[in-house]
């Protein structure tokens, strides 16, 4: 498994960039539109395929690249079952996985930064990672008193 941890200054927000090794297929987590340059220099510089783009939850703090990344690459957009806005391909339920090659990603409803908020796992060489989005932060935990946030 190929893994990029992105960091935009201006929001604050991490976006990952995983990708299968052998089929080259990737999936960016948590895109923030001004950071397309770096998304298409990225998949570029290691020849890879997007084929999907998440968001684990709406982003009250920057604009997503769902819309961009889908018109400019085709990939599918997601975004949990539970949300209200309609920018993305499909909305995923709890438990649904999502295949990137060799890689199987569960999505789990994490519902608590807000209602509609998400984590991924995959197993990946005999270890586990979860991508929390805001549900997680290092040595923290999402603010939960917006959006229907419930602690």
């Amino acid at each position: 498994m190929l893994l990029r941890q992105l960091f935009d200054r201006e929001t604050w927000t991490y976006t990952y960039l995983v990708a299968d090794e052998k089929s080259r297929e990737s999936l960016l987590i948590d895109p923030v539109v001004e950071r397309m340059p770096c998304y298409r220099q990225l998949l570029k510089e290691l020849e890879l395929k997007l084929a999907y783009a998440l968001d684990t939850h709406v982003h009250a703090d920057h604009v997503t690249a769902l819309g961009s990344l889908r018109e400019e690459y085709g990939c599918e957009t997601l975004i949990n079952d539970h949300a209200l806005m309609n920018c993305a391909s499909k909305k995923i339920t709890d438990g649904e996985q999502i295949t990137l090659g060799e890689l199987a990603f569960t999505s789990i409803y994490t519902p608590g930064h807000i209602d509609d908020s998400m984590c991924l796992y995959v197993k990946a060489d005999e270890e586990g990672y979860l991508f929390t989005g805001d549900t997680l932060f290092i040595r923290g935990c999402g603010r939960t008193d917006f959006q229907n946030g419930d602690a």
